[in-house]
């Protein structure tokens, strides 16, 4: 056990030393932009991966917005909601199951943040692609090779790594980055235009 942890804190702290940690702060700022705008952040995965999106729509829903009086971000895990889920798979098949939901529910300017091991998965593969048909701004935090997620994304934060359980945890390290970031630097109202003598 004591040699696992050894080597388990190793491989973690070398992720977290790859170049792929340098692509955080372009989504810290897309997100901070999002939240300015109101714009809605959505974001899926598979199995940890999804369990993950949920957590992290919590902290940028809840835990971000503590330190604002306009509250957090318009966030979505579309891994949350079982009947939607077991409902498109059953209906039109489990490699739609986000891209469906994106296609109903997201805007151009949205964000989607796909969560992956392999990056291979149909499922949020599809949901890649529909975002970009969107005009949704698309990121991936993804492992292994990256798989076909890492050239469908616009933003890709690819760690080269071949461990699952590295890979998740490098996922919410990297959406508690961000949390921590945008509670720090919170956004401000933007003041309604007044009108004037001039533009009447």
């Amino acid at each position: 056990m004591e040699q696992l942890i050894s080597d388990y804190t190793i491989k973690l702290t070398q992720a977290l030393g790859m170049q792929a940690m340098q692509r955080v702060p372009a989504l810290g700022g897309a997100l901070r932009e999002a939240w300015q705008a109101k714009r809605s952040i959505f974001l899926c995965g598979n199995g940890g991966s999804a369990g993950n999106a949920v957590h992290l729509a919590n902290d940028l829903l809840y835990g971000v917005g503590l330190n604002n009086r306009w509250g957090g971000l318009k966030v979505e895990a579309l891994s949350a909601n079982s009947a939607v889920l077991t409902c498109l798979a059953n209906d039109i098949g489990y490699d739609q199951v986000y891209s469906e939901q994106l296609r109903v529910k997201a805007q151009a300017g949205d964000i989607l943040i796909v969560l992956s091991g392999s990056g291979n998965s149909a499922n949020v593969v599809k949901a890649l692609e529909m975002g970009n048909q969107i005009g949704m701004k698309t990121f991936a935090i993804l492992a292994f090779d990256g798989g076909l997620c890492r050239s469908l994304a616009q933003h890709p934060i690819h760690f080269p790594i071949d461990d699952m359980q590295i890979a998740e945890d490098l996922q919410l390290m990297i959406g508690h980055i961000c949390m921590q970031w945008l509670y720090a630097n919170p956004i401000h109202e933007i003041a309604p235009r007044m009108s004037s003598e001039a533009d009447q």
